[in-house]
């Protein structure tokens, strides 16, 4: 049991963030996760024979967290306060300004695509390589950097428009 946790552990948070950004409930992330740990617990025997043990915990993160949507019949929501900035030494007025942009961010981010929207947290957010991130939502690496390509400059183009309009 120890030896199976301490394989499984270095990937958790990142398993729940990204079942977290698919799902947008935290209680549904934590299934989610949960499920995925019984899977892997039930495969304990095998793991030793997967190549890229956190690339296959986050496919199947994926997998799981496409099965939850699925069941439900609806579609992610937006995750705006399961999130809290960390910004120590700032004034008020900063630290608003600053959650202002991160929320406009991840909404930004949620109205993407979902490939788009899966690429760009496993590589901007969890900093996962492009490899990983084909490996784990099973697309050529080409589609993965397609993806990415189009989904940073949807965000930037959002912002430049903010910048140009002004806040709205």
């Amino acid at each position: 049991m120890d030896q199976f946790g301490e394989l499984i552990k270095p990937f958790k948070d990142k398993m729940f963030r990204f079942a977290l950004r698919m799902v947008g409930s935290t209680d549904e992330a934590e299934d989610v996760v949960q499920e995925v740990f019984i899977k892997l617990w039930k495969k304990r025997d095998y793991i030793d024979q997967i190549k890229n043990l956190e690339a296959w915990c986050m496919q199947l993160t994926r997998n799981m967290s496409i099965d939850k949507l699925r069941s439900k019949h609806r579609r992610t929501e937006d995750i705006d306060g399961h999130y809290e900035l960390q910004d120590k030494g700032r004034n008020p007025e900063e630290k608003t300004i600053s959650s202002d942009i991160y929320t406009k961010i991840q909404t930004m981010i949620q109205a993407l695509p979902e490939k788009q929207k899966m690429v760009i947290q496993l590589r901007d957010i969890e900093g996962y390589s492009y490899q990983e991130i084909a490996d784990a939502l099973e697309l050529p690496l080409n589609q993965v950097k397609v993806n990415l390509f189009r989904a940073r400059n949807t965000i930037k183009a959002k912002i430049l428009k903010l910048k140009v309009n002004g806040p709205k």
